[in-house]
């Protein structure tokens, strides 16, 4: 167990710093405060960051932290850490790991003892859903889908049975191919696609799946695409045989049978309860 009491001691710590989205009047006065305190700031692009931090007047030393060098920058940070330095993460913009880089360095500067200390601002995700008019909790965050059709579709089908509202990001090249196979997989849903929010033209597209495919291939900017949970009952339609193969593929790769079969509830939507009684009639098959 690691406790970690943010403001009740003086190691160094690793502040999660969000950036505005778009109108930089929304930085906050304790992130500028924060940004001018570290010693060191760590960012996805040194050029997009260094214009904002000069619109701040914030001059400190810049260092970069990108997904593709995420092993070594994160053993860097955690080194300028254990030598006393405090360190800022900030992403080009929105909050840090949230389909952006991050999450190694903070699991690997808690688990040397620092403090990883959250700093509230900006987030897209929070914007879309609040301002969607589809249901606002719960649900699930789900960022960019893979790219490739045949795996776009494959994880979409690990969430068509999800009841909770669902959000997710897309490119402007990608949206049109995006909202094809959510219709094919999920149905012709309520959702609303949130596009350059907070700046001059944020829009909010309220309608379904089948509407906002036919004028997707004309928007342009970054886009958050809020999408309602299923309203079906798509377990009745489902192979429980699949099921059951898949409990016995996790139970086999070293997992526990109620973690296997939580695991599989999770990924298909079919109730716990109902996976239980199929193993646990499984299982009387094998005693007889």
């Amino acid at each position: 167990m690691i406790r970690q009491k943010s403001f009740g001691n003086e190691k160094p710590t690793l502040y999660l710093v969000p950036t505005p989205i778009g109108n930089l009047s929304e930085m906050t006065p304790r992130s500028i405060e924060i940004l001018n305190s570290v010693d060191v700031i760590a960012c996805e692009d040194t050029r997009t960051s260094g214009q904002l931090l000069r619109h701040f007047d914030i001059s400190k030393r810049l260092i970069a932290y990108q997904n593709f060098n995420e092993e070594t920058s994160s053993r860097g940070i955690v080194n300028l850490l254990s030598q006393g330095n405090n360190v800022a993460l900030i992403s080009d913009a929105g909050y840090p790991l949230i389909s952006d880089p991050g999450q190694r360095v903070v699991n690997e500067a808690s688990a040397a003892g620092f403090n990883v200390v959250p700093v509230s601002g900006c987030s897209a995700v929070l914007n879309a859903v609040v301002a969607s008019g589809l249901i606002a909790q719960p649900f699930l965050f789900i960022g960019f889908l893979p790219s490739a059709n045949n795996e776009r579709v494959k994880k979409l089908q690990e969430y068509r049975a999800y009841p909770m509202t669902m959000v997710f990001y897309e490119a402007p090249h990608r949206i049109t191919k995006m909202l094809k196979s959510c219709l094919e997989v999920l149905g012709d849903r309520k959702c609303c696609l949130c596009r350059e929010m907070t700046k001059l033209h944020e829009e909010f597209i309220r309608g379904t799946v089948s509407e906002l495919i036919e004028i997707s291939d004309d928007l342009k900017g970054e886009m958050v695409v809020v999408m309602e949970g299923n309203r079906d009952d798509y377990s009745k339609d489902v192979d429980m045989s699949v099921i059951m193969q898949m409990v016995n593929e996790s139970i086999e790769a070293g997992m526990s049978t109620s973690g296997a079969i939580k695991e599989v509830a999770r990924k298909t939507g079919v109730a716990k309860n109902r996976i239980y009684d199929l193993v646990h009639k499984d299982e009387q098959k094998g005693t007889c």
